[in-house]
């Protein structure tokens, strides 16, 4: 049987350590700021966005790599005799999976899936292909396995404010004034069926207490939750939200893994600084 390599964009958000420990190669996408071409966590990172912004009032432009980079990319494997498990960002939101799809018909042995999802939405969905990985199976059943769960990657996030959604032209100048004048903090929902995201519950008050009340609405009503896992992401945040949301979810549910990772240039750009998604999925 083939070696199968996994691999996922940037946009999926793992750590270190968890690439490591699942063996997933990602490709970064461009982050153009200015009239310089960075890669997502290679050569820019989140603070170096917000920096940019907070001296210059500019925000990055993201884009997907284009299927020859991705020729380039899975080529390494395929030309050893490898098959590739390659898990994009949603093709609601980007062209990556398209390009993917493209690099993978001209090569044969790469398997690109759309997540329909973000973030660690994806990363979810990145680990259900590893574990499979591990089992021995195949890529061609481990490309039809996660298609089928994909639908139950659940990932949503609040925003404490919506100057990032402003200014890279994803709101209007009314709603985000209306939004910071009342202290109201929206969460954001990820559609699991293309990676498109809508506006779901506004909260309003301090982001501690909002932070607690989403968390609770995300997993109070959950009666099918596969318990293995939950991601706490964020966008860069004080450590005693993070405390606050990790012991929330502790009152609430029995996951055996509480993973908490940093949203990488993609996510953070668009949604901006105190950004916290509960990331999770059902059975």
């Amino acid at each position: 049987m083939k070696k199968v390599i996994l691999s996922a964009d940037s946009t999926c958000d793992l750590d270190d350590i968890l690439k490591e420990r699942y063996e997933v190669h990602c490709h970064p996408l461009h982050i153009i700021l200015g009239d310089k071409d960075y890669k997502d966590g290679v050569d820019m990172t989140p603070d170096d966005i917000y920096e940019t912004y907070q001296r210059e009032r500019i925000l990055p432009k993201t884009t997907a790599p284009n299927p020859a980079e991705y020729m380039d990319y899975f080529k390494k494997w395929t030309d050893e005799g490898y098959e590739v498990i390659h898990i994009s960002l949603g093709s609601g939101i980007s062209s990556s999976y398209q390009n993917s799809c493209l690099a993978a018909t001209e090569l044969g042995n790469v398997y690109p899936i759309d997540s329909c999802n973000l973030s660690t939405g994806m990363g979810l969905l990145v680990i259900e292909a590893a574990e499979r990985i591990a089992m021995g199976m195949p890529a061609a059943q481990i490309y039809q396995e996660v298609n089928d769960i994909k639908s139950k990657a659940h990932a949503s996030f609040v925003i404490d404010s919506l100057t990032y959604l402003y200014e890279g032209g994803r709101c209007s100048a009314l709603a985000a004034f209306g939004a910071n004048l009342l202290n109201i903090k929206p969460s954001i929902e990820v559609d699991n069926t293309s990676g498109n995201m809508r506006v779901g519950k506004k909260y309003r008050g301090a982001l501690t207490k909002v932070l607690k009340r989403y968390t609770i609405d995300q997993l109070k009503d959950q009666t099918d939750l596969n318990l293995n896992r939950v991601f706490i992401t964020h966008s860069g945040i004080a450590p005693e939200s993070i405390d606050l949301v990790r012991n929330t979810i502790e009152e609430l549910t029995d996951f055996k893994e509480i993973l908490i990772t940093r949203a990488g240039c993609t996510i953070s750009s668009h949604c901006g600084p105190n950004t916290l998604g509960v990331l999770f999925m059902s059975k």
